[in-house]
């Protein structure tokens, strides 16, 4: 893949289609390996905060010394006339679960790619980078009018509900932008129902803009977070983050996902202020919580940014 800022492969940066998201598991082979000290015996790459048993059930077989004597069959003991006791191996792969935030204010971008388009693309990485090692993957797609829930599953299975779902989702709130709902307590709702999701032990991927975030969602969240390992991926864009070079007078109409309106060079420093203000509240938040959080520009293609998805 061109490492030049071009469109992603089957890309156009608007529209969203399952060919960009499948070729996405490319980028999740060349994400940069992380160092970490896993024993040899665990199956997945990551270590797992799940506490008790962590077994299921494989078969039967005649007791033998040393056996557990919990673990004893009692029912195909008392058929056969000899002690049985069950087999348990250990589950050895861990649930994955992607939160992708598709709220109406990721329907914006400056350069390349729509954050929405941009945050799809991270978290079909994602799911192909769980999958690879092992990982049950799941998900849930919040929007103003839908919450999308996707248990945890199994390889294959897994990666295609998490592809036709941003597929469908996005499609959704293309059709339905010039009719955006208003629910400012929808992402507050998401996380609640991610507490009912995600196990203990499970590994959080957070993708938003944070620009609906609200200060109840830090109840549910910090939750989370003393069962689980989470990290935020905050999606931006060139002109949010005041990095698009802009001539000294200029007209800009902008839609940024509330309302149209057209910017002057004072009118954009103010709108910038409140953009970036929103923003590090944002990340003050994750980072007070101790969730790691990194920043994925969507005026870069996303193959010049796997350094920070190690």
């Amino acid at each position: 893949m061109s490492q030049t800022v071009n469109f992603p492969l089957f890309a156009d940066g608007v529209n969203l289609n399952q060919q960009e998201l499948i070729a996405c598991q490319s980028l999740a082979n060349a994400i940069p390996q992380r160092h970490s000290k896993v024993k040899a015996q665990l199956a997945g790459h990551r270590g797992s905060n799940i506490k008790g048993r962590g077994m299921e059930f494989a078969e039967v077989r005649q007791y033998q010394n040393g056996d557990d004597v919990r673990t004893i069959d009692w029912r195909v003991t008392a058929r056969t006339g000899k002690t049985h006791t069950k087999l348990f191996v250990e589950e050895r792969e861990r649930p994955v679960i992607l939160l992708v935030d598709l709220s109406y204010s990721l329907y914006f971008g400056s350069q390349l790619l729509l954050q929405a388009v941009q945050a799809c693309h991270l978290a079909a990485t994602l799911g192909w980078h769980a999958i690879k090692h092992g990982d049950r993957l799941g998900g849930l797609i919040a929007t103003e009018s839908e919450h999308l829930e996707l248990k945890p599953r199994n390889r294959k299975q897994g990666i295609l509900q998490l592809i036709s779902g941003l597929e469908r989702i996005h499609e959704h709130q293309l059709k339905h932008f010039d009719r955006q709902q208003t629910e400012p307590e929808h992402l507050f709702k998401a996380y609640q129902r991610l507490q009912r999701l995600a196990k203990p032990g499970s590994l959080i991927y957070i993708i938003s803009d944070g620009q609906d975030f609200t200060p109840q969602c830090q109840q549910p969240l910090t939750e989370l977070k003393r069962h689980c390992d989470i990290r935020s991926f905050v999606i931006t864009d060139p002109l949010r983050q005041g990095t698009l070079a802009l001539p000294k007078q200029f007209q800009l109409p902008i839609i940024d996902g509330k309302q149209k309106r057209t910017l002057n060079r004072g009118g954009y420093q103010t709108w910038l202020e409140i953009q970036l203000k929103t923003q590090n509240d944002y990340i003050a938040m994750l980072n007070k919580l101790n969730i790691h959080t990194s920043l994925i520009d969507a005026g870069q293609n996303l193959a010049q940014q796997l350094e920070v998805l190690r």
